[in-house]
């Protein structure tokens, strides 16, 4: 295997390897980091993972990327450290299944991608003897997951922003009763101003001297680790010396999930079909209905909170997969190959209505409880097999993405079903924990300000 490199969406910056895009996290020119080339799986590779605990299929995945940087007994290390927790596949009906990826530190699907950057992050910064400041903005669960996977390192800071009124209380203080190294900012904003906020301080040669990286999902490193669950859903439910496809649905807000099942069918993986599911911030399924992208601003404010995204970063990935170039402000320089983009995936609009419909009816059918992100996956899957009923056979397997414990969106759950859902151990305690946060204005002169102050 060679060595894979990194170029950025904006193709104007020089190419990397994948320590200097974990590391620096935005591109120079205000790209994305995308692999070169992307390495695939044989079939008799990807049979073997049947048998194969997650942290093995992590580190077979992982190693096609990092095997000429990083020794592969450090690389199992990492990886065993890293996933130390349930993957749940639950039965609904037929072989139709929810995978639960909340059984993470802070009962986020950000757990599987935050928990292995932060070790890789760490191994390259101690072999090299160096400091990062990680800024990341939120819209829900993102900054408890990244705050959770840095709190305590010695050589890493951790700033983290989020729009004050657009996080549930215990998504917000999963982030705020950490301290140490970790810093929460609220913006009087949406999501995007968060992000614009991160983006800009990226490119500001006034705050150079901060050494300053990313942990959301417009890092590279981010993105691999999220496809490895896509690969082990496959080796659990699927057997590939049979052929079979498997569909997906993915509840979509900054398409960071979407994009690391996307990396993973390009290395192989027999997937027939991704349901790309958001609520209303609906600029996506537009763009795949008209061919014309439009951002929304401002995003609007849905109860599947995580998702209010009205222009995702990694759509410029996305673009770029399918032979495109799409700018950081969502212009399209070169249109991508748009029938095969749609030939790959499904996209449709979930309202607030249908998710909480879709909430109760999937509880009340079949006793499975989801949240509001689940949620608009699931009725995502619904629409697919209405518009595609020839699919909807028993025999076909689909796996709908549960990204958060419903224990985070108690007051929804309260309000529909009648009953407060039972709390995972890692939020246990939590109202009792002291908060510390800063509030700011959005404003770029003023956060600018603050960071010079501070760090």
């Amino acid at each position: 295997m060679s060595q894979t490199l990194y170029y950025s969406t904006n193709l104007k910056a020089n190419k990397v390897d994948f320590k200097g895009a974990l590391l620096k996290g935005l591109a120079p020119d205000g790209g994305l980091y995308m692999p070169e080339s992307i390495p695939v799986f044989t079939g008799s590779e990807m049979g073997s993972f049947r048998s194969m605990a997650y942290y093995d299929i992590a580190y077979q995945v992982a190693r096609k990327y990092l095997h000429e940087e990083i020794e592969d007994s450090e690389l199992l290390g990492l990886v065993k450290d890293a996933y130390n927790y349930d993957v749940p596949l639950e039965n609904v009906y037929d072989k139709k299944y929810i995978m639960h990826l909340d059984q993470g530190p802070t009962a986020s699907f950000k757990d599987f991608a935050a928990r292995m950057m932060g070790r890789l992050m760490q191994y390259f910064l101690k072999k090299e003897n160096n400091n990062l400041l990680i800024l990341t903005a939120t819209s829900g669960d993102t900054g408890s997951a990244i705050a959770n996977a840095f709190y305590g390192l010695d050589n890493i800071r951790v700033v983290v922003l989020f729009p004050e009124t657009e996080v549930t209380e215990r998504q917000r203080k999963q982030m705020t009763t950490l301290h140490k190294n970790v810093q929460i900012i609220s913006i009087d904003g949406k999501f995007d101003d968060c992000q614009a906020l991160v983006k800009t301080a990226f490119n500001d040669a006034e705050l150079k001297f901060l050494n300053l990286s990313s942990a959301n999902s417009i890092n590279i490193g981010r993105l691999i680790p999220q496809s490895i669950y896509y690969f082990y859903a496959y080796s659990r439910l699927c057997d590939i010396t049979k052929e079979e496809k498997i569909l997906f649905s993915v509840p979509s807000g900054n398409f960071g999930d979407l994009m690391g099942g996307l990396i993973a069918y390009k290395m192989g993986l027999p997937v027939k079909k991704f349901v790309v599911a958001t609520n209303k911030n609906d600029e996506v399924p537009e763009y795949f209905l008209t061919g014309n992208y439009k951002t929304i601003v401002p995003s609007l404010n849905c109860i599947s909170s995580a998702m209010n995204v009205g222009h995702p970063s990694n759509m410029a990935r996305i673009v770029a997969l399918y032979g495109g170039v799409m700018n950081e402000k969502g212009e399209v320089i070169r249109s991508p190959d748009m029938e095969a983009m749609k030939r790959d995936m499904f996209t449709i609009s979930i309202d607030d209505k249908e998710t909480l419909d879709t909430l109760k009816m999937v509880y009340n059918r079949h006793g499975v409880l989801l949240e509001p992100h689940g949620s608009v996956g699931w009725a995502g899957l619904r629409h697919y097999f209405d518009f595609v009923p020839e699919d909807h056979t028993a025999e076909q397997v689909a796996v709908c993405l549960e990204t958060a414990h419903p224990a985070k969106f108690p007051a929804e759950i309260q309000d529909i079903l009648g009953f407060d859902p039972e709390l995972p151990e890692s939020m246990v305690g939590l109202e009792e924990k002291e908060e510390q946060f800063v509030k700011l204005k959005n404003n770029y002169d003023i956060f600018r300000q603050y960071l010079k102050s501070n760090y």
